[in-house]
């Protein structure tokens, strides 16, 4: 018996009187079909058993992929389960499956689990967050386009919100009513391991390694407005973003003597805030009179709960959107700087 030959896509082409690029559109490039047009041609090519352009032979013939990489600091498990690392891949790959290309997700930590060599594939590299991995950018194949995100690399294009202005902004609203013992929350300020108080033998991270610098520029120039010394308000350092690394930090600033407690917290992030908040509910902290707590990020958790949380939201799915059309062309590789809201909650009011 002879086996039946493969249906390539001129086959397919002949036997719907289309070009072989109209094929070719319908499963790589929807967005330059009509949605009658590709719906046809995708169930005519199900009927017929053609399931659609051998990707390895496209790969060979043209050079490219359609495969784009997002290199995260972090691993898969956290950068998942983090309300806004999900939203800026929610934007990354909203742009991406309207443009026939598929999302390659690469952790910067835990590197040494992924196979050698497997970010070659990639026609280019988005670079997302905090702290990524230095050996991992250093491998990449340097012809091909990249974009990093909330960090700086040299000769790239880069996109930010506005950290430093959106910090000075919501601390000079919280500084508004004076606060007694003010203090600072922030996130891998430091190149030692730190979850815990930093302390004059801390060496601080660069400007261009993490946001974290630029959001404390903003508390500092806020706080020495207002008279304050920001050399004797105190800092504390959160290794990982999640509750159960931040909770024992807060947890020792919340058991403080009342009289040495902060009674206002300026705090990175939402989650670091919302911990806080938590932890102060359970000690019977009064939030906001015996406590104001702001965040950064404006995740939806924290505007949703009581007593609602004073934050900053920045647009993380527009920030995986610029991205991905940078990396594919679609608009200028040119830094962007995209700016952000001021929430105001019942927690500093």
């Amino acid at each position: 018996m002879t086996a039946h030959r493969r249906m390539t896509l001129k086959d397919l082409a002949s036997e719907l009187g289309v070009s072989t690029a109209t094929i070719s559109n319908a499963f790589n490039r929807p967005d330059q079909l009509s949605p009658l047009l590709r719906d046809r041609i995708l169930s005519e090519a199900k009927r017929l058993g053609y399931n659609g352009p051998d990707a390895k032979a496209r790969s060979l013939r043209t050079g490219r992929s359609s495969i784009v990489a997002v290199i995260l600091a972090e691993s898969l498990t956290y950068s998942l389960n983090d309300a806004v690392a999900s939203e800026f891949l929610s934007g990354v790959a909203e742009v991406l499956d309207a443009h026939g290309h598929t999302l390659l997700l690469l952790p910067g930590r835990g590197h040494a689990s992924q196979p050698p060599g497997s970010a070659n594939i990639a026609d280019g590299f988005i670079v997302y967050g905090l702290m990524p991995n230095n050996k991992l950018l250093n491998e990449l194949p340097s012809q091909r386009p990249l974009v990093s995100v909330d960090f700086d690399i040299e000769g790239s294009p880069t996109v930010h919100v506005d950290d430093q202005n959106a910090s000075y902004h919501i601390a000079q609203h919280a500084l508004r009513t004076r606060p007694k013992r003010p203090a600072v929350i922030n996130l891998r300020l430091t190149k030692e391991h730190c979850n815990g108080r930093v302390t004059a033998e801390h060496t601080m991270l660069p400007n261009s390694s993490t946001i974290s610098r630029a959001r404390l520029a903003g508390f500092h120039a806020a706080l020495s407005e207002c008279g304050y010394d920001t050399e004797q308000i105190p800092l504390w350092n959160i290794e990982e973003n999640v509750f159960d690394v931040c909770s024992p930090v807060i947890a020792d600033i919340l058991d403080a003597p009342d009289g040495r407690r902060p009674d206002l917290l300026l705090c990175m992030s939402d989650r670091i805030a919302l911990t806080a908040l938590t932890l102060a509910e359970q000690r019977n902290i009064k939030v906001p009179e015996e406590l104001r707590i702001t965040g950064f990020d404006g995740i939806a958790e924290g505007q949703y709960r009581a007593p609602r949380l004073t934050t900053v939201r920045q647009d993380s799915t527009d920030k995986g959107r610029i991205a991905a059309q940078m990396i594919l062309g679609l608009r200028p590789k040119e830094p962007k700087l995209l700016s952000t809201e001021l929430l105001l909650g019942e927690t500093c009011p």
